[in-house]
């Protein structure tokens, strides 16, 4: 049957039974939804409505010769209705109708708005997110074009992800070089943790390890500098991270930050040039991240003005402690500080746990954590006290001080403000974590996409066998993790920055902040690695191109600093608080102010043209998607806030309110951090003057914020704020930007600046 012999009112239908059958589904929604529609049409022909029941058996769907004569049909006349402000199927189902006859009386206003009824309750108002279907043949045409030479220029990229430190990555970069750094797989701990002891003190011996130190000690104080060197060892081998991290970050920082002066004095400069080896004792056996109840105790002796440092269960072990095994001569014990029978909560004190000799001190026991998954250059081990005392000295007093009377004071009065005051300044460990995680990531993809660009697998036949990187599963497997790459490295430059910047009013944000970040960018980390790993095969698995390595030692890092799940809580309870804030301060006004935001809000995100619109451009645009991440984090925040106090109103205590509302919570938190990292990525765009580079970043950026929507489409589409039309076109908008940075994947995994020494894989070598 041809198009001319159906009649004007089955044409004015065929665009919306076109787009109904485009994904090859019509659903039992679609299907009862359009039926009910078509019974009540009095202006079409009984004969006619048994035709259009017929292509609605989804057990018989249309043809494909039909479905192709539908859409030559319908691109031929496109263009007719081009130049409009809004392109509408109805409007190009009346130009159909007007084809097949003359007589346009039937054509009413009651039709016109019947027609647009069922267009809007089917969910399709552009013609925008199908227009590469529309023009069949000239995509045919597209798919079958080669890939062009990419325009990005790596090294203008790199400039970009080096930020301010260039000059200490390529020095870091070239002190790798040196055959001493040589990567080799080495199997028993002990010659590995050797190894890597002697790496971390060939960078100390260069001064990296002191570089967040203050001047007077040996340093620079210069915390981006420290972190850009943490960020560029994590390309070569994450146990020298670790190590490196435990040294001069933890421990050192400990001691920089809860101590005072005479600490300072006494201690600092050793910590940086490696002379102290030391840990960070704060994690214990049976309390884990519950650090504000762990068991260890700290009880004061005002006779001998000595602090009793004691274990009293075996679950009271301060566990997986870095440097504790072997290497570490003192460490920063966290405790329980008891002065005159009262406990004044967690506070940290300073142990001598071994002689230079290795000899383990008296009343200490520790015990090898042995093999791990990974890291297993670190000495990871459990201590114990049995009543091991030291000088009063030794309490590192910032935050809390015993006098030379056996008084306690301290700065901060309340108890629960001063243990997170004391956590706060630690969040430096936090910030550097998840950049090294992240060089993991980076290193992965681009082993993963050197290989891509080399490896072919089967093809057409009589013609060259495909490149993997140009089928779209590959692309799609790869492109938004290397956007998503970019994303992060741009988030986690800008924490570091506002952390080198503190002020005492930015710290709760900025822990927030470094909470949220570190547990999203690690968690991209062990996702990423695992499907560069996949995407390489067989080779992928060979230990020679790290992927095993990458993946053994950057699994900690989700539990590592902080179990990621229990952080998004702390994310939660951060930006609840903020948000509470931010109404009560305003008193009654607020709240009204609030009502009205949230109800302007909601229209306008649930405003039929916003939720229907699938032009291209709409979906790229930087309003929308910053919007569409905002609305989702502030309608989050709202509706767990409104749960929390229905909860709390019915009588159920705060702590089991929080409870029932805890994935829920979670949410909010990836909500909130997503919008952040998605501002960061939109500031450097704005912030980039080469034109070309900033299309790219662009484009990058586009695919970070719409992959990121469609993984979160099932919220969405709950909330009534996208339909299921604009889904499958951000769907397709993101195939084909996977498609079009294809040609750019070589020069933007260049742009990582990593060089082959570090890499190591012969796979990644082109």
């Amino acid at each position: 049957m041809s198009l001319k012999t159906y009649s004007p009112q089955v044409s004015a239908l065929i665009p919306l039974f076109y787009i109904g059958w485009s994904d090859a589904v019509l659903s039992p929604s679609e299907i009862e939804l359009i039926q009910k529609k078509i019974t009540a049409f009095d202006w079409i022909e009984e004969a006619d409505k048994k035709l259009l029941t017929t292509w609605m058996n989804p057990q018989n769907p249309p043809s494909v010769a039909l479905y192709q004569e539908w859409a030559t049909t319908i691109a031929n006349l496109a263009p007719k209705v081009s130049s409009k402000e809004r392109q509408s199927l109805v409007d190009l189902g009346v130009e159909m109708a007007k084809t097949q006859s003359t007589d346009h009386n039937w054509l009413t206003t009651a039709v016109i708005e019947a027609l647009t009824e069922l267009e809007e309750a089917i969910g399709v108002v552009s013609l925008g997110w199908h227009q590469e279907l529309l023009m069949q043949d000239e995509a045919e045409k597209e798919r079958e074009q080669p890939f062009s030479a990419s325009k990005v220029d790596a090294k203008k990229m790199q400039q970009i992800l080096d930020d301010d430190y260039a000059e200490i990555r390529k020095n870091v970069f070239k002190l790798l070089h040196d055959p001493v750094f040589n990567l080799a797989t080495i199997r028993d701990k002990e010659t590995y943790r050797e190894q890597v002891l002697v790496w971390v003190k060939l960078l100390a011996e260069q001064g990296y390890g002191a570089l967040h130190l203050p001047v007077a000690y040996g340093g620079k104080n210069d915390m981006g500098a420290y972190a850009a060197v943490f960020e560029t060892l994590g390309y070569h081998d994450l146990s020298l991270v670790v190590k490196f991290g435990v040294q001069f970050g933890l421990w050192g920082g400990a001691v920089l930050w809860l101590g005072t002066e005479k600490h300072h004095e006494r201690y600092l400069k050793d910590i940086g040039s490696l002379n102290l080896p030391g840990c960070f004792a704060m994690t214990e056996t049976g309390h884990g991240s519950n650090v504000r109840d762990c068991e260890t105790t700290a009880t004061y002796d005002a006779q001998k003005d000595e602090i009793i440092i004691h274990s009293p269960t075996k679950s009271s072990a301060k566990d997986y402690i870095g440097n504790a095994a072997v290497h570490g001569q003192m460490a920063a014990v966290f405790a329980q500080l008891i002065v005159k029978g009262e406990n004044h909560g967690v506070h940290a004190i300073l142990v001598d746990i071994r002689d230079k000799n290795g000899k383990i001190a008296e009343g200490v026991t520790i015990e090898d954590c042995a093999y791990k998954l990974g890291l297993n250059g670190v000495d990871n081990g459990r201590i114990w006290f049995n009543q091991v005392r030291v000088p009063r000295f030794n309490l590192l007093n910032r935050f809390g001080n015993i006098d030379e009377n056996g008084n306690y004071s301290s700065p901060i009065e309340q108890k629960s403000k001063r243990f997170f005051t004391m956590l706060g300044t630690l969040v430096g460990g936090r910030m550097c974590v998840p950049r090294a995680g992240l060089s993991a990531a980076k290193a992965s993809l681009t082993i993963a996409i050197r290989y891509a660009l080399q490896r072919r697998q089967f093809g057409d036949k009589g013609k060259e066998e495909m490149l993997i990187m140009d089928y779209p599963t590959h692309q799609r497997r790869l492109m938004p993790a290397l956007a998503k790459a970019y994303a992060l490295d741009f988030a986690l430059t800008y924490l570091t920055q506002r952390f080198s910047n503190r002020t005492e009013q930015d710290m709760r944000e900025i822990e927030t902040l470094a909470a949220g970040l570190k547990s999203v960018a690690t968690w991209y980390t062990t996702h990423t690695i695992q499907a560069c790993r996949e995407a390489c095969g067989g080779k992928g698995y060979l230990a020679e191109n790290r992927f095993a390595d990458f993946k053994a030692d950057s699994d900690i890092f989700t539990t590592f600093e902080g179990d990621n799940t229990v952080l998004m809580q702390l994310v939660a309870k951060g930006v609840l608080g903020d948000f509470n804030k931010e109404i009560v301060s305003g008193g009654w006004l607020g709240m009204v102010n609030f009502a009205a935001e949230r109800f302007v809000s909601t229209l306008r995100e649930k405003n039929f043209i916003n939720t229907y619109n699938t032009d291209e451009g709409h979906l790229k645009d930087a309003s929308f998607q910053l919007e569409a991440f905002q609305y989702r984090e502030r309608d989050l925040m709202v509706s767990v806030g409104q749960r929390l106090r229905k909860f709390i109103k019915r009588g159920i205590p705060s702590y089991q309110a929080f409870l029932r509302c805890q994935t829920h919570l979670v949410e909010v938190a990836h909500a909130f951090v997503d919008r952040v990292i998605l501002e960061q990525f939109m500031a450097q765009i704005d912030a980039c003057e080469d034109e070309t580079t900033q299309k790219t970043l662009k484009m990058l950026c586009d695919l970070y914020a719409l992959h990121t929507i469609e993984t979160n489409k099932g919220w969405y589409l709950e909330q009534g704020c996208l339909s299921g039309a604009k889904t499958r076109a951000i769907r397709r908008v993101v195939d084909k930007l996977c498609k079009e940075l294809r040609n750019d994947a070589l020069e933007l995994v260049e742009g990582f600046g990593i060089p082959n020494a570090c890499l190591a894989a012969p796979i990644a070598m082109l």
